[in-house]
């Protein structure tokens, strides 16, 4: 008798530790699995309109955050409090995360290239478990990291989870600042350097759009910015190397392609400027000489004479709109791009071409 309860007595010891054993193994797999998870999620950015947020975070909206301790990133203990009045960025992050490695430079590049605008600290998930689990009792989506929730006077502004490539990060950032009513220090620059060209002071805009690229190197505005400067200053040779310049995976941005279309009619218009009342004098003999009315716009233009140019187009459409497989039309289209969506004589030349055409 006594011998059989030992034996039962050691194998419910053994199935004791067996049982212990799997829990442990299925509680294991079940973490790496959430991690992989985590580490694989795509990145997702969800952007602070109500309607486009999860339920989850919507009782957190337009209320007072839980004040909590955060790291700075020169590693300071500091609380959400302290940073009343700035946009504040929280990493939560954790040390085994791959995705949270890859994020963390981009983050750190666009909150400096911010100027002090905005604040970046992080949350190790792992260390803060229990502030981890009050937020996320609050609604705040914390199952997965890297997670950037973004703060405003005390409250959840807006949040994005898994590692964004640096252009969104950027986009969120500025989202953020026009939130609070400001902006990144390089839209300022460009603003200024915009103000400056449209003022014809086109040496100090090129300086600002210099400037701009030394902080951006990426940025077609910029880039776009400088070779109009360019050639608003008659340096087309050096407008042509500024372009060869530009990084190949702007090349299709508007931006690009608008100053790439106002440096090739610049040297169109350069030819045909000089021979500007000559063309006048062909036209006035014969209203008929598409060609000298084609030529004649294009050094209209090349003398800044925009509304003239294409005016002088138009001309061309509303006599033979088919003339010369529809080139009086392209050539509009392109002084379109060279001058700009918003431009003055755009606007008034795109509606006078949308009633000639579908008249």
């Amino acid at each position: 008798m006594k011998r059989n309860t030992v034996v039962l007595f050691v194998v419910l010891f053994l199935l004791a530790g067996f049982g212990w054993a799997g829990w442990a193994n299925w509680e294991y797999r079940k973490q790496a699995a959430a991690r992989a998870a985590a580490m694989a999620a795509p990145a997702e950015l969800v952007m602070a309109a109500e309607g486009d947020l999860p339920p989850s975070i919507l009782p957190l909206m337009h209320k007072p955050a839980p004040d909590f301790t955060l790291e700075d990133l020169s590693g300071r203990k500091v609380s959400l409090a302290n940073y009343k009045g700035k946009a504040v960025l929280v990493n939560f992050w954790a040390t085994w995360c791959g995705p949270c490695k890859q994020l963390t430079p981009a983050l750190e590049k666009v909150v400096r290239a911010a100027g002090g605008r905005v604040k970046l600290v992080k949350i190790d998930i792992d260390k803060n478990r229990g502030l981890v689990q009050q937020l996320t009792q609050l609604g705040l989506p914390l199952q997965s990291v890297p997670t950037v929730a973004a703060f405003w006077q005390g409250q959840i502004a807006d949040l994005f989870q898994g590692a964004l490539p640096e252009s969104e990060v950027k986009r969120f950032v500025e989202g953020l600042l026009k939130l609070t009513g400001g902006s990144m220090p390089a839209a300022d620059l460009l603003a200024e350097a915009r103000a400056a060209l449209e003022a014809g002071d086109a040496e100090q805009a090129g300086e600002i759009f210099s400037a701009l690229l030394q902080q951006e190197p990426e940025n077609p505005d910029a880039w776009g910015g400088l070779i109009r400067a360019l050639l608003a200053l008659g340096q087309e040779e050096q407008a042509k190397q500024a372009l060869a310049r530009v990084p190949a995976k702007l090349a299709e941005h508007a931006e690009i392609a608008g100053a790439r279309s106002a440096l090739a009619l610049a040297e169109e218009g350069r030819q045909a400027s000089g021979k500007l009342s000559a063309l006048e004098a062909r036209v006035a003999a014969d209203p008929a000489d598409h060609a000298a009315r084609y030529e004649l716009a294009t050094a209209l233009n090349a003398l800044g004479r925009r509304d003239e140019a294409a005016a002088s187009l138009l001309e061309i459409l509303r006599r033979d709109r088919r003339w010369n497989e529809e080139a009086a039309r392209l050539q509009l289209l392109k002084f379109f791009e060279a001058w700009g969506v918003e431009d003055a004589a755009t606007v008034a030349a795109r509606r006078k071409l949308s009633t000639l055409l579908f008249s």
